[in-house]
């Protein structure tokens, strides 16, 4: 697993050769040089430094040597800073008491990681430039390294991260808190209920499982997470072209965010009784494949129509979202790569929320705001699960219309929620495409940040009156 200092950048010690970086705000960038040597307005002058966000200069001593940068950000964000460590010389940094932006610890901390970030399992690592990091809270490095652990999960890839070693993950995370994992593999699936799980899985070698963590007291409130742990999508018989093939080792991403937000509440002692539900397996090709035009019966007892194997997530998650449902909980909370759809819709970088409760929708959507971890709500809109219709079962899994895609596999999934049973869906990229500051190319945890904040506030009075 991923540690947050030894391999982000980071350290709680600070170097003796460390160098300084003075931190301006570029709306007070032409006040703080009218307070600045002659030496230095002269150097910034002679640099064409214009004093702009994101901007930074090395500032030279006597003997020409880098002692000093000033950086000009903008905002107490993460991202304001997340250019800095892979841009700076390889050396050892600390802030500057001579700082005059406003840059709370904790954003130094997760701007600093998130930017520092590599996935290196499988290259040479590259030494990054090191941050003395200050009086950030513990709560912060624990996002940090959840957020580090999330983009390890996708980035690695199917052969090293199949079902198996998403529940090897997973037992790894609950033995750390002291909670209780089991699994229920392959034709024991069937035994057990759950048809759609086994029904997209049993075409790989791999087998298919549905992966259980439990944790906390039983008198606190109960919440349960599921995931998408698609460790890889053909697509099945209904084959994915090569470039919607390529990256589909991210199709577990949603599985990947709720086991990081797992770890958030236990490692942080949120005051809840938490229930974790991956559905995992690998919808590959095989004799034994499930075919368009089969029927499933699911853990419901809803018939579905196979309409297209393609859409495989929201059939795992629907024998998920039933146990769930099962156990009463006070809040179901599902995170999946459910939709091209999604972001042809909003694009990459904003998870698509559907929630069927108003107040759960805008304290969510409160949390994304303050963590700079944004979410977009889309409706509900029920007339639209007549695209779903089928001629021979309850439902179909999907339907001849590509109209509104993201919101019919949303009220798919929401057939399998009981009514009046708080429920949020978050329809994740869980990806970069390019690289930019903070959100390296490859997996990326998306409104991970959110949705623990949401649970802290909601949960935990240590944290109900924070702003």
């Amino acid at each position: 697993m991923t540690s947050a200092f030894s391999a982000q950048g980071l350290s709680k010690e600070r170097h003796p050769q460390s160098r300084s970086i003075i931190f301006v705000s570029a709306e007070h960038y032409p006040a703080w040089l009218t307070t600045q040597t002659e030496f230095i307005r002269n150097w910034l002058a002679s640099q064409s430094f214009q004093g702009r966000a994101t901007q930074f200069v090395l500032l030279p001593d006597a003997s020409g040597q880098c002692h000093q940068v000033v950086a000009v950000i903008s905002g107490d964000t993460p991202y304001a800073i997340a250019h800095l460590p892979k841009l700076l010389p390889k050396g050892h940094y600390h802030r500057s008491t001579d700082s005059t932006a406003a840059l709370s610890a904790d954003n130094l901390l997760l701007g600093w990681g998130l930017g520092a970030y590599r996935f290196e399992r499988y290259v040479a690592k590259i030494e990054p430039a090191v941050l003395h990091a200050e009086d950030q809270s513990a709560c912060a490095e624990s996002v940090l390294t959840a957020s580090l652990e999330v983009r390890d999960w996708i980035n690695t890839p199917t052969e090293h991260m199949g079902p198996d070693e998403l529940e090897q993950a997973t037992r790894y995370i609950g033995a750390s808190f002291g909670a209780s994992v089991s699994s229920i593999c392959g034709e024991e699936l069937l035994t057990q209920n759950f048809p759609t799980i086994h029904a997209v899985g049993r075409a790989s070698h791999r087998a298919p499982r549905l992966i259980r963590l439990d944790w906390g007291d039983d008198a606190h409130p109960h919440i349960v997470l599921c995931g998408k742990g698609v460790c890889f999508d053909t697509g099945g018989l209904d084959i994915k072209a090569a470039d919607g093939m390529r990256n589909m080792k991210k199709d577990m991403g949603g599985a990947a965010h709720a086991l990081g937000l797992a770890r958030l509440l236990m490692q942080n002692t949120v005051p809840v009784r938490l229930t974790l539900l991956i559905a995992a397996v690998e919808n590959a090709i095989a004799g034994n494949a499930f075919r368009p035009g089969d029927v499933i019966t699911t853990r419901q007892g809803l018939s579905v129509e196979i309409d297209n194997t393609d859409a495989e997530g929201r059939l795992v998650l629907s024998d998920a979202l039933t146990l769930a449902g099962e156990l009463k909980p006070d809040l179901i909370m599902d995170f999946a790569t459910l939709t091209g759809a999604a972001r042809i819709a909003l694009g990459p970088d904003l998870p698509v929320l559907f929630c069927n409760h108003a107040e759960t929708a805008r304290d969510y959507l409160a949390a994304g705001e303050t963590e700079h971890d944004p979410l977009w709500q889309l409706p509900l809109w029920q007339p639209y699960l007549g695209y779903l219709k089928s001629n021979v079962a309850d439902l179909a899994n999907s339907g001849a219309s590509k109209m509104a895609g993201c919101m019919t596999a949303a009220l798919f999934l929401q057939r399998f929620v009981p009514a009046g049973t708080a429920w949020t869906h978050l329809d994740v990229y869980s990806w970069n495409d390019s690289e930019r500051p903070g959100k390296p190319a490859g997996g990326e945890a998306q409104g991970l940040r959110a949705a623990f904040r949401f649970l802290q506030k909601k949960y935990d009075h240590r944290h109900s009156t924070a702003s």
